[in-house]
């Protein structure tokens, strides 16, 4: 008789339809933190434009937060693409990584009401390399487990390893520039996610 755990996790459709619907929430509570500014009767023009102005660092963090859910949303798409079948374990794995994806509101919260602390920073980046940790282990449980196939090995196992750990290793980078000024370490994080949304330097090699 074969046993449950054997049986339980076959279908990556499943996990590629619950993966698009905790992105698409995800995604969707982030703009709420931003809240629209309330007067206690008839404002200027003037305190309007004050008041939308120093929504500035939650807009901020909201775009900041917005890029890093789309890399992650497209990074764990370009897996399953190559991922052709699964079992108990990378269901898991993956439940793991959406539990992480539904966390990103909250430590987007965090940091747009604490944005002058470096705490907030880390637990920002902490997020994002918890992100980063899950979807490194379901490439390589897949890889190990041979739930890619033999051909697509030689072609895009490395690239796409690669890609995980250069992107953590500059989050890790920006996350410590924080220590040096919190917008820069901000900026410099939405310069990582640019270009590995956009390949803009990618596209400079091939261009040159």
């Amino acid at each position: 008789m074969t046993s449950f755990n054997k049986l339980a996790g076959q279908s990556t459709g499943r996990i590629e339809a619950l993966s698009d619907a905790v992105f698409g929430v995800a995604m969707t509570l982030l703009v709420l933190e931003i809240e629209v500014p309330e007067f206690h009767g008839q404002a200027t023009e003037k305190e309007l434009a004050l008041a939308f102005l120093a929504l500035m660092p939650k807009f901020l963090v909201y775009f900041l937060s917005f890029m890093t859910a789309g890399i992650f949303w497209v990074g764990q798409s370009a897996q399953f693409k190559y991922i052709k079948s699964s079992d108990r374990n990378i269901t898991w794995i993956n439940l793991l990584f959406l539990l992480f994806v539904s966390v990103l509101p909250f430590s987007t919260a965090f940091l747009g009401d604490h944005i002058s602390f470096k705490f907030s920073i880390f637990i920002y980046w902490l997020n994002i390399f918890l992100l980063g940790s899950m979807l490194f282990i379901n490439w390589e449980y897949a890889k190990k487990h041979n739930f890619i196939s033999e051909e697509m090995k030689e072609t895009v196992y490395s690239p796409v390893k690669m890609r995980i750990v250069w992107a953590q290793l500059l989050y890790f980078t920006g996350a410590l520039l924080c220590f040096v000024n919190i917008y820069l370490s901000i900026a410099v994080i939405i310069a990582v996610q640019l270009n590995y949304a956009f390949a803009l330097i990618s596209n400079r090699k091939q261009d040159s």
